[in-house]
């Protein structure tokens, strides 16, 4: 049995275009290739789609995932490794709504809360191998004894300060104000500051982590929680601010 790429585009929630691109890059080749042009895909390729989408979904780039495709050339094997990633976030997101769930009674009781409570689930070290990847191993370990050197109250402090600058972007964005303008450029000015807690913000550090916010999903659905459209108006503002300032 086989399927027509619009299918597969459909049945997997992605487009044709993706999947050609997955092709172009070696990741994804159709089965076999109609008189007509069109692409079809067998049983196989629809594991081998399975295991690239689950791979994207951990965050993994496209040359990441060549990688471990390459070496992973036993099927049942690579999907019990993939099954067993996915108990493990399942886990940690039961942890963390857990939680959250803590908190929220706890607040609306006036009940004390414990740091152990509140930030259970909640583990920057899942991204230690991304972060060296990106920006080097010493800017990990920098940021990790940052982290670890704060108490309960300044972590919280820390993270609701990105809450904040986030729904303010948002707010700025439903107000149609541009990127350039001076209520942004003070928002950005912010973001800047956030940023210093941990690493020294460059032009091309600024203006790489804005491209990102837009380019990774997981960046860009923590701005556009807050209202689509916000994590574009963060990475031209950034940008823009970079320009001046850095």
């Amino acid at each position: 049995m086989e399927w027509s790429i619009q299918e597969i585009a459909r049945k997997a929630g992605t487009t044709s275009r993706t999947l050609r691109h997955y092709g172009e890059r070696g990741l994804l080749e159709p089965s076999r290739i109609g008189a007509n042009g069109y692409r079809y895909y067998d049983q196989a390729a629809l594991v081998r789609l399975q295991r690239i989408l689950l791979l994207r979904e951990l965050g993994l780039s496209l040359p990441a995932i060549a990688e471990v495709l390459a070496g992973e050339r036993d099927t049942a094997a690579a999907l019990r490794t993939h099954l067993a990633l996915l108990e493990q976030e399942r886990e940690r997101l039961g942890r963390r709504i857990a939680s959250v769930r803590t908190t929220l009674h706890k607040t609306e009781n006036g009940d004390e809360l414990m740091a152990d409570e509140v930030f259970d689930g909640f583990d920057h070290t899942a991204y230690e191998q991304e972060v060296a990847e990106r920006w080097g191993r010493d800017a990990y370990a920098t940021g990790d004894r940052w982290w670890r050197g704060l108490d309960a109250g300044q972590r919280k402090a820390f993270l609701d300060e990105q809450t904040g600058i986030a729904r303010d972007f948002a707010r700025a964005r439903k107000e149609g104000l541009a990127a350039d303008a001076d209520e942004v450029q003070e928002i950005a000015r912010r973001q800047v500051v956030w940023l210093s807690a941990t690493t020294t913000p460059t032009r091309e550090y600024v203006t790489g982590l804005g491209r990102l916010y837009v380019d990774d999903p997981r960046f860009a659905a923590h701005y556009d929680k807050h209202g689509e459209g916000t994590a574009v108006l963060v990475r031209d503002a950034l940008e823009i601010y970079a320009e001046r300032n850095l």
